[in-house]
């Protein structure tokens, strides 16, 4: 029978270590062949837009896609989560959370690979939802000693910190202008809905990873031309689907400043066959628009848990009469 699990019951089986172990060990797959991710798809209706996102992981045995609708309403996510060998579905889980922290997760990930061993100090641009597991991630896989964040709103930036310091037991110090989220950090986070962009190239050190996490749209893109015109290593999650929603990326290529084949997949950083960096003096970016494969490979490691503690509710689907 599958099972059903709640926003509620994610939240409590989930947590961003077991996020960033789940992202880290399919994107190698990925890299090796071994899992197969198919670019977002959308469906426009009346008032609202569907999002599906497929994906399968043959060592993992398991496929599946999230699906999620936008309108003004809100937003509503769900993964469905099958066995690869059998076909059997497995798990339907509510997805507003998951979806949180295996996007954060990914930046994580990044960082491990593509930030220097003693980057301490973040900037981060946006203080929302997905701005938390932002930070949470990054802190999961860094020292990291001070953090600035800066929102357009000073209400939204002070209440960030204030949360984040208390959570992250990390001095969270809200600023004034967006310099100042910049200059002197080791590592930058975007995770805006900026259309434009929000980080200047010039602002950035020698040294800084940045993580840009807000846009998967090509009509919006929160990092400038510098900054990518300055990076030593630029990855990607998938350049097939970078191609199609990559907006920080776009204007870059077609200024001729950078080109797919300068790009790479963070999986083949991860898979020791690309280096994350060169050097202590690279700037390194990760641009994310967010997979299906990190959707299942996390969902998996929530069924899993939920199998093993007893959570969740099962469903009877399918069954046959005599």
């Amino acid at each position: 029978m599958a099972l059903l699990l709640s926003e509620r019951e994610v939240t409590e089986l989930l947590d961003i270590r077991t996020a960033i172990g789940a992202v880290e060990e399919v994107v190698r797959d990925q890299a090796e062949g071994v899992a197969t991710n198919r670019p977002r798809q959308r469906v426009n209706g009346s008032a609202a837009l569907l999002h599906v996102m497929p994906a399968a992981d043959r060592r993992l045995d398991v496929f599946g896609f999230k699906a999620y609708s936008t309108a003004r309403t809100g937003t509503r996510f769900l993964v469905m989560l099958y066995s690869g060998s059998s076909g059997e579905l497995l798990a339907i889980i509510e997805a507003d959370r998951l979806g949180q922290m295996r996007t954060g997760a990914a930046s994580g990930v990044a960082t491990r690979y593509m930030a220097r061993q003693d980057a301490a100090s973040v900037g981060i641009f946006g203080t929302g939802w997905q701005a938390e597991s932002q930070l949470m991630a990054v802190c999961a896989v860094r020292e990291i000693k001070s953090v600035k964040s800066y929102s357009r709103s000073p209400e939204h930036r002070n209440s960030f910190a204030a949360k984040m310091t208390g959570l992250l037991g990390v001095e969270v110090v809200p600023v004034e202008t967006p310099e100042e989220a910049v200059r002197g950090q080791s590592i930058i986070i975007t995770a805006t809905t900026a259309r434009e962009p929000v980080l200047q190239g010039e602002w950035i050190e020698p040294g800084t990873h940045i993580n840009a996490a807000g846009s998967n749209y090509l009509s919006k893109s929160e990092i400038d031309v510098k900054t990518i015109q300055r990076a030593s290593v630029i990855a990607v999650d998938s350049i097939e689907q970078a191609r199609i929603e990559a907006g920080d990326l776009l204007p870059a290529i077609e200024r001729g400043v950078i080109y797919w084949e300068s790009v790479t997949e963070l999986g083949r950083i991860v898979a020791g066959q690309v280096a994350g960096r060169k050097g202590p003096e690279d700037i390194t970016v990760f641009k994310s628009v967010g997979i299906a494969l990190w959707d299942i490979a996390t969902a998996l490691r929530v069924y899993n848990q939920a199998r093993e503690r007893g959570i969740g509710r099962e469903l009877a689907l399918w069954e046959r009469g005599d």
